[in-house]
């Protein structure tokens, strides 16, 4: 029986070695990158408004965590700067300014296909004050990006390359709060 379990920074602090185990069999990445993300992962646990919600097994086999983004946060002012060139300030603004950042949704793959990444995102939406919520995912045929398009996310921009990378991604949004019929 997987169990959710909301918490805060200190709590998501506290297991980062656990995240980066199911980032790392989620993701595949370089083993090289792993310092970093774990550095970005510990930073973001600083930004406003940050949550992040487990999945228990009783181990944590899954972790979604988001936060209020703001100006001066890097992910949101290259998407928002890119979405305000390609779409103008007036949409722009709609999307990115009162918005739920979802930095991060992995499922180990032992347990991805039963729901779980559905039910962390709705728990984590639930009860915010944010308008939207955005995310960044790759720009394929992948079934994370179905599960996002599934809950209600469209996309804001595709073909979007992060500076310095090289893979393109989709970024996404949604209304808030979630359709309680997508859950």
């Amino acid at each position: 029986m997987i169990e959710l379990r909301r918490c805060g920074p200190d709590a998501f602090v506290a297991a980062l070695d656990a995240v980066i185990d199911i980032y790392t069999a989620a993701m595949r990445p370089p083993p090289d990158q792993l310092s970093g993300r774990m550095a970005i992962m510990r930073n973001h646990a600083t930004y406003p408004d940050f949550v992040c919600v487990f999945a228990e097994a009783p181990a944590i086999v899954g972790f979604a965590y988001g936060f209020r983004g703001a100006p001066g946060q890097w992910w949101h002012d290259v998407v928002r700067r890119a979405l305000l060139e390609r779409a103008g300030p007036v949409i722009a603004d709609d999307w990115f300014g009162n918005a739920l950042e979802l930095a991060e949704i992995h499922v180990h793959p032992d347990y991805q296909g039963n729901r779980i990444g559905r039910q962390m995102i709705h728990t984590i939406c639930e009860g915010r004050r944010e308008r939207t919520a955005v995310l960044s995912t790759h720009d394929a045929p992948t079934a994370a990006r179905h599960l996002y398009r599934s809950i209600g996310f469209l996309d804001l921009m595709s073909e979007f390359v992060f500076p310095g990378g090289y893979e393109t991604y989709a970024i996404a949004g949604t209304r808030l709060p979630l359709d309680p019929l997508k859950r």
